[in-house]
């Protein structure tokens, strides 16, 4: 995140209309002079630390979810610890930036408030050095879809982090379902906000379907096991090393046909011998046909 005021070392005038905002979640109405407000970079759709990101479209509703929501410290859920609390939100694009994932750099700003009191005395002077700058949001989410082919996260064979045909993988996180509060911390997990994300617990047909995926892992591993064994029996030039990392990249259609062409070769060069007895060899009385 990122703490933005009009002018440096200044605090941001309250204006009526921010007071109007701050006064529908306070049970006392305040004036201007009671209050200190400051905006935020919550969270934005660039990829982060553990290779996922929010869309642009969750950060939207991550935004209304997050409405009257507190501040805290280190995600240390206490009321003691409450100490702003967000009054506005608003998806902000930032046209010449672009993500990661090559599309269009936008970001959810807050803008919060807290009372002007001895208590936040200090807080108020470690905004205003600079010194509590970055903040971490957390929430849950319904789904988390993999970028390259749009299966649920941890289905599919994608690895994240990796590039398939030049794009990226990752985790797009998408449909939020609640945001619980926003935190200052020392090192979020995206690099210009931080988000700490909590997903719900899982049903029974997402802990099947991981199942399912770690049984397809295993058999296309056994798979490309296999197509670089009937690789090499058939091509004694072949660098097993060189042709076992172009497998890894290969999905099962393309292993398949490897499989079958690799598997004819084989067995052309290595016929099969026969095991049954030799007919005519049996009917002259030559008995070398059974001699081992």
């Amino acid at each position: 995140m990122e703490i933005q005021k009009n002018q440096s070392g200044q605090t941001k005038c309250v204006d009526m209309e921010d007071l109007e905002f701050i006064n529908r979640l306070a049970k006392t109405p305040l004036t201007a002079e009671e209050v200190y407000t400051f905006s935020v970079r919550l969270c934005d759709n660039e990829v982060d630390r553990d290779w996922e990101r929010f869309d642009e479209t969750a950060l939207s509703s991550l935004g209304d979810l997050l409405m009257g929501k507190s501040g805290i410290f280190d995600h240390q859920w206490s009321a003691e610890g409450q100490t702003a609390r967000i009054y506005r939100t608003e998806v902000v694009r930032e046209a010449a930036q672009v993500t990661a994932a090559g599309d269009g750099y936008c970001y959810l700003k807050g803008w919060a408030y807290l009372l002007r009191s001895e208590k936040n005395r200090d807080l108020i002077a470690e905004i205003e050095g600079g010194i509590k700058k970055e903040v971490s949001i957390g929430c849950s989410v319904a789904r988390s879809a993999c970028s390259i082919c749009g299966a649920e996260s941890g289905t599919c064979s994608h690895v994240r982090g990796e590039r398939y045909g030049g794009k990226l993988c990752f985790a797009e996180l998408r449909e939020p379902t609640d945001a619980y509060e926003w935190s200052f911390v020392a090192v979020p997990a995206q690099r210009n906000a931080g988000v700490l994300k909590r997903f719900g617990q899982e049903n029974g047909e997402l802990a099947q379907l991981k199942k399912q995926a770690e049984l397809g892992k295993k058999y296309l591993k056994q798979l490309r096991r296999e197509v670089v064994r009937l690789a090499m029996l058939a091509d004694d030039g072949l660098d097993g090393e060189t042709f076992a990392k172009a497998a890894e990249r290969l999905e099962e259609p393309e292993l398949l046909a490897l499989q079958q062409a690799y598997g004819a070769s084989v067995n052309k060069r290595f016929p099969a011998a026969p095991q049954l007895r030799n007919f005519a060899a049996a009917e002259q009385g030559d008995e070398t046909a059974f001699l081992v």
